[in-house]
């Protein structure tokens, strides 16, 4: 069973920046590919990005070029790091875990594990 706790979402000025974190327990964090997905009110759970447990990563189109995802296993821990930033990117950010050695994957139901989610609030 791996849980999943989200850090630093915030409020933050249109073109600016913010780093949200998610620490792992629990399994072998390092065998679990990683999901970033965020939802706004109103609207679907949406894909943002992912990182293979090799450290391959795919990126949603609305945040290509704007957005990294990146993982420290020693701490286990994911990061998005998120830069300029727009008012359409405030949402509540989710992180997850899939199978163990599993490839990238973009959709809701092929995450095992959730985090319970974080802020991120953009002003225009």
């Amino acid at each position: 069973q791996v849980q999943l706790v989200e850090f630093g979402g915030g409020l933050v000025q249109a073109g600016g920046s913010l780093r949200v974190s998610c620490a792992a327990s629990g399994g072998t964090f390092s065998t679990y590919p990683m999901g970033w997905f965020r939802q706004a009110p109103g609207k679907e759970r949406e894909f943002v990005a992912a990182i293979s447990w090799s450290g391959s990563t795919f990126y949603g189109k609305s945040v290509k070029g704007r957005f990294t995802i990146s993982r420290d296993n020693a701490k286990n821990t994911v990061y998005l790091q998120m830069d300029s930033l727009k008012p359409e990117d405030t949402a509540v950010y989710y992180c997850a875990a899939g199978r163990p050695r599993g490839i990238i994957r973009t959709r809701v139901e092929e995450y095992d594990y959730w985090g319970q989610g974080t802020q991120v609030t953009v002003s225009s």
